[in-house]
């Protein structure tokens, strides 16, 4: 498997101070172990994240994984294809409100560009 990026985490910037414990083991176990194992490239573990959080209607992980794809080379294409397959298995709303998600995150960074 080819050389990638690093995975890092951010649940000790964001809940630190709060739930310890919780930041550590984002940090220290689900990015620093899990994400960079080198089984699955970053790329392929974003698109099943993705899916996995439309699937189950977690819309409030799934923006930082739409933009954390795109970093780990996944295209928005892609991820359009990925949320409209998983709406086909999981369940229709659960699949428009990830597209909702998907829409908002990727035509606001497109009027940004503009």
């Amino acid at each position: 498997m080819a050389e990638q990026p690093k995975q890092v985490g951010g649940g000790r910037n964001m809940f630190g101070d709060f739930a310890p414990k919780l930041a550590a083991l984002t940090d220290d176990v689900l990015f620093e172990d899990v994400w960079n194992r080198p089984e699955l490239s970053a790329r392929d573990r974003s698109l099943v994240t993705v899916a996995v959080l439309a699937a189950g209607g977690h819309t409030g992980q799934l923006e930082f994984h739409l933009g954390r794809a795109v970093e780990n080379g996944v295209t928005q294409e892609e991820l359009i294809e990925d949320i409209t397959h998983v709406t086909l298995y999981a369940g229709w709303p659960n699949g428009m409100a990830a597209m909702g998600v998907a829409k908002k995150l990727f035509t606001t960074e497109d009027q940004e560009k503009s």
